[in-house]
């Protein structure tokens, strides 16, 4: 198969989707890679070491688009990609349809093949490919938040650990996932009083048991939300449900409750956001001031940490990618359960049901395609 592997052009998007070893990996299973120039250097890979690897470096953004049968991205397209996306390519990236009502329309006027990498999903619920990015954004946000909270970003002025005879600053962090237990353990680790929030008993019972002493368990409702927020001091969203749109657990009316230079930070933007007052941020433009309360939703974090995120990201990735070039995407998903589950959009047709009801849009049975043999 011709493999594509663009530059991401999102802001201040350093990360790149296959690297040299990849690359490697690939070409011994007798793949072509062709890889745009500087594709890597945000990450710290330089166009030589794809060469050495094996990979063939072009130009342009639209020569990688327009060689390849498959393309491998991080991000979603933006508006300047959508014209380069063919019909029949197979495009595996992230793509939070449920977030982009655009997106959709534009993937689907492409009559690309849409592989999700968030909506892949193993048979015990979890999914492979967003929990990398998930354990570095759940860190990131307490880097974040505790940054926002210096008073010099119209933060309230608190050290996220406090010192002796001062008492830390109080983490609410709404959802037990990935994201939340990676933000817990970092703001328990700084020294914080930390309070994780979820539906799931099951869940608090784990986390109870792994947690350390300044992390509290409870059970998340309206009421036990409106009465946390009041006293604390940075709010952590991470809740998500796969592949839809992520429910608001804070909305506008609760702000007023909340102390000024409060900080919210909005993991979950990439679906929508889980606080109503969520608009998508930059890394160069990262917050703004609703009611004297500091949001922060950046909408790709890990971007920020691309070293470190695109070797997560790829070493869950990477065995996925050699399924869908070694057999072509529709044998492919049909032997793969959690690689079926990652088609979003195909030939014009949406084949998951939350982006369909997201959008309001037909849904079509993925079956109609992966039964029939003719492979695109």
């Amino acid at each position: 198969m011709i493999i594509g592997v663009p530059k991401e052009i999102k802001t201040n998007e350093n990360r790149v989707a296959v690297t040299p070893a990849g690359v490697a990996e690939l070409k011994k299973h007798g793949h072509q890679v062709y890889v745009q120039a500087g594709a890597g250097e945000g990450s710290g890979f330089a166009d030589k070491t794809y060469i050495q690897a094996g990979a063939e470096i072009l130009p342009t953004i639209e020569a990688t688009y327009g060689i390849a049968e498959m393309i491998i991205k991080v991000k979603e397209p933006i508006a300047s990609e959508y014209g380069l996306i063919k019909e029949n390519q197979l495009v595996f990236t992230y793509f939070h349809f449920a977030s982009s009502e655009e997106l959709t329309h534009a993937m689907i006027k492409s009559k690309a093949i849409c592989l999700a990498y968030e909506t892949v999903e193993k048979s015990d619920r979890s999914l492979p490919l967003l929990v990398p990015m998930s354990e570095v954004a759940g860190r990131m946000s307490i880097q974040a938040g505790a940054k926002y909270l210096e008073k010099t970003h119209k933060g309230r002025g608190i050290l996220l650990g406090g010192v002796a005879g001062v008492k830390p600053a109080n983490v609410l962090v709404l959802g037990g996932g990935i994201v939340g237990t990676q933000a817990a353990k970092m703001a328990a680790g700084l020294g914080a009083n930390v309070t994780i929030m979820d539906i799931s008993l099951a869940r608090l019972r784990y986390l109870e048991d792994i947690m350390p002493t300044n992390v509290d368990t409870l059970v998340s409702n309206e009421y036990n939300i409106r009465e946390m927020i009041q006293n604390a001091d940075l709010i952590i969203g991470g809740v998500l449900i796969p592949g839809a749109k992520a429910p608001r657990l804070i909305t506008r009316d609760m702000l007023s409750s909340m102390k000024p230079g409060t900080v919210m930070v909005d993991v979950a933007i990439d679906q929508g956001g889980c606080f109503e007052t969520s608009k998508p941020t930059t890394h160069a433009d990262p917050v703004y001031i609703i009611d004297d309360v500091v949001h922060y939703c950046v909408a790709n974090m890990p971007g920020a940490v691309p070293y470190t995120s695109t070797l997560a990201l790829t070493n869950s990735t990477l065995p996925y990618a050699l399924q869908l070039a070694n057999k072509g995407w529709k044998k492919a998903c049909r032997e793969n359960h959690e690689l079926q589950l990652g088609l979003n959009v195909i030939h014009g047709d949406i084949v998951y049901k939350g982006v369909a009801e997201a959008w309001n849009l037909p849904l079509v049975d993925v079956d109609n395609y992966l039964e029939l043999e003719t492979v695109h």
